[in-house]
């Protein structure tokens, strides 16, 4: 199947898009199996975290887009969080269709000229962008536990600056282990309404079931999840290596981690889209 856009699958889907972070093959094998297991379109998500781990953006991206053509789904291949415009400019250049570019840590005036910058080049391009406004809380530096995007000052933002998706801070945190965020819905409501683009919800990992099905029907498009696939991912591999002390071939413990990545995305795909 080729590659879907993310754009496409954002506009067409009725219901709320899973986007699911990379972190090495196992990740984005087991991604694309979930999504395949209910027949729903994906997304395949690389952090400038991720990108740091693997010491180079080019063999995981190229690694993800080969598992996204493969796929009897369509799944989309997004860079997220990036805060390096020449990281932005190399996955364009390697062929993915959309990127997050976080300018939050930058005084608001620069963030806007910056993001609206990068904005221009990648539509010149088409590829699709996303951008943060509210400072998600869970990140050092400026992201704040507890901050709230206004919808006044989204609307202005995405006027400003062109991006096509904007993330929003509601209540959820990034790296949460423990699933008792509490989210604004009023105010997801509220932005929904005011602001033009497509929301995403970054930190969801922290957000309990019922209340991501809430948020979806209250105007979030796009979900965002890392945190809760790492925490399955090593608790399977985990409970292998405990249960086989003498197991020496990675391949088998490895198998159980994509396993339990997968079951836990067919979960939530289903989740989002209830």
């Amino acid at each position: 199947m080729p590659l879907a856009a993310i754009g496409d699958i954002v506009r067409e889907s009725p219901a709320g898009v899973g986007a699911f972070n990379v972190i090495q093959l196992e990740h984005a094998t087991a991604i694309v199996a979930g999504a395949e297991a209910l027949g729903l379109p994906v997304v395949l998500q690389i952090s400038e975290n991720c990108v740091r781990y693997h010491g180079a953006l080019e063999p995981i991206a190229l690694a993800s887009l080969a598992v996204a053509r493969r796929a009897a789904v369509p799944v989309a291949v997004h860079l997220d969080h990036a805060t390096d415009r020449a990281l932005v400019e190399e996955a364009v250049l390697l062929g993915l269709g959309s990127v997050m570019f976080d300018a939050s840590a930058l005084p608001d005036e620069e963030n806007v000229a910056t993001t609206a910058a990068v904005a221009a080049w990648c539509h010149g391009r088409g590829v699709w962008v996303e951008a943060e406004l509210g400072e998600v809380g869970g990140k050092d530096g400026v992201h704040a536990a507890g901050a709230r995007t206004k919808p006044h000052e989204a609307v202005d933002y995405v006027t400003r600056t062109g991006v096509d998706a904007l993330a929003v801070a509601v209540g959820s945190s990034h790296a949460m282990t423990t699933k008792d965020a509490v989210l604004d819905l009023a105010l997801i409501a509220e932005l929904h309404a005011a602001v033009p683009v497509p929301l995403v919800l970054h930190g969801s990992s922290g957000v309990p079931d019922a209340t991501l099905r809430q948020a979806v029907r209250h105007g979030m498009k796009k979900i965002n999840i890392a945190t809760h696939l790492n925490k399955a991912f090593t608790g399977a591999i985990r409970d292998y290596l405990g249960g086989d002390a003498k197991v020496v071939d990675s391949r088998k413990y490895l198998k159980a981690g994509r396993e339990a990545v997968t079951r836990e995305v067919t979960h939530l795909l289903g989740v989002l889209t209830a």
